[in-house]
């Protein structure tokens, strides 16, 4: 653990006038009625998200939980920031296209009873996370694909909207050239978000969203609305995400592996390391591959850890958002 420590970077962030980040001076009072864990610290509530895009996407998902909100509002308040952000290519508006130059998406969220939603495959919808909640809330299934999802979210007050930016396109664009699918690890070809948070009354829940693997064959599906892989929370215990290679994800379950472990009494940074062990141990060809695994448990605990160097995570807990980088069990 020690080596990891070294490795480890966090960069503090302070209040300032634009709201990206909150000073402990918001949170004085409201903290003083909040949980402490056997420390004596305040452990919640808190959120963890994926990739230096959880900065910002912390800051609204706290905003939530500072004023009493519900862990599930906070998740969802939290990813949408970055499904509505043009400049990030690997989630919602302006997510590189699939092989057809189509932004197809992906999201799922999960609240503390259990209860859960999915979209996959749909298209030309800013907010997928939010159609996936009214698929938990409005329907009696847990996962809708395609031009049914789309008909769902326009049924349900959803507009269309273009998803394919004039960055993206040209990217595409410069794609056709080759057609060679070579996704890079840590570049934003599979960077989901994936945010869990733990609320004032020690309730969790999660959410995942992407626009997935850029220049994809055209339906391609990966983890991140597939409860389980990309995304689980259980609230006797704790939740998990995923980001990465989709397919090394579903192939492991992994999610839902980190959550298990941790009812298991593994701590959350040590259930995500033997997670992505899992996937070392496999038979699959790992070159050029990448997996990253966050998680919090019920004392507001939190872990992460991914396949190789590249990886990091944001934290909102204790007043203060940071940045770390994820140890990883590869080296480059």
């Amino acid at each position: 653990m020690s080596q990891v420590n070294r490795r480890n970077f966090i960069k503090k962030t302070a209040l300032t006038a634009s709201g990206l980040v909150v000073g402990n001076a918001l949170f004085d009072q409201s903290l003083k009625a909040l949980p402490q864990d056997m420390g004596g610290r305040r452990s919640f509530p808190a959120v963890i998200s994926t990739w230096r895009h959880g900065l910002e996407a912390n800051v609204a998902a706290m905003q939530v939980l500072q004023n009493g909100g519900r862990a599930l509002d906070a998740v969802e308040a939290g990813v949408k920031v970055t499904e509505a952000d043009p400049e990030n290519q690997s989630v919602g508006l302006g997510g590189l296209p699939d092989r057809e130059g189509v932004v197809t998406l992906d999201a799922c969220i999960i609240d503390e009873n259990g209860n859960c939603g999915s979209v996959a495959f749909l298209q030309n919808i800013v907010h997928p996370i939010s159609v996936a909640r009214m698929v938990m809330e409005k329907t009696p299934h847990v996962m809708l694909v395609g031009d049914g999802a789309l008909q769902f979210a326009l049924d349900n007050g959803f507009e269309k909207e273009n998803l394919l930016t004039e960055r993206a396109k040209k990217d595409w664009e410069k794609w056709l050239i080759t057609s060679e699918y070579k996704p890079v690890p840590n570049i934003e070809n599979h960077d989901t978000i994936g945010m869990l948070a733990i609320d004032s009354r020690g309730n969790m829940a999660g959410a995942c969203t992407t626009s997935g693997m850029a220049f994809k064959m055209h339906g391609r599906v990966g983890d991140s609305p597939i409860i389980g892989a990309g995304l689980f929370v259980d609230n006797e215990v704790g939740g998990a995400a995923a980001t990465g290679n989709g397919e090394l994800v579903m192939r492991t379950l992994g999610s839902f592996l980190v959550v298990e472990l941790m009812r298991n009494g593994y701590t959350p940074q040590a259930a995500c390391e033997e997670a992505v062990r899992r996937i070392v141990k496999s038979n699959i060809n790992l070159d050029n591959q990448q997996v990253g695994y966050i998680a919090i448990n019920k004392k507001g605990e939190t872990g992460a850890w991914c396949l190789r160097p590249g990886f990091d995570y944001a934290v909102f807990k204790n007043g203060e958002n940071s940045l770390t980088d994820a140890g990883s069990a590869m080296r480059e």
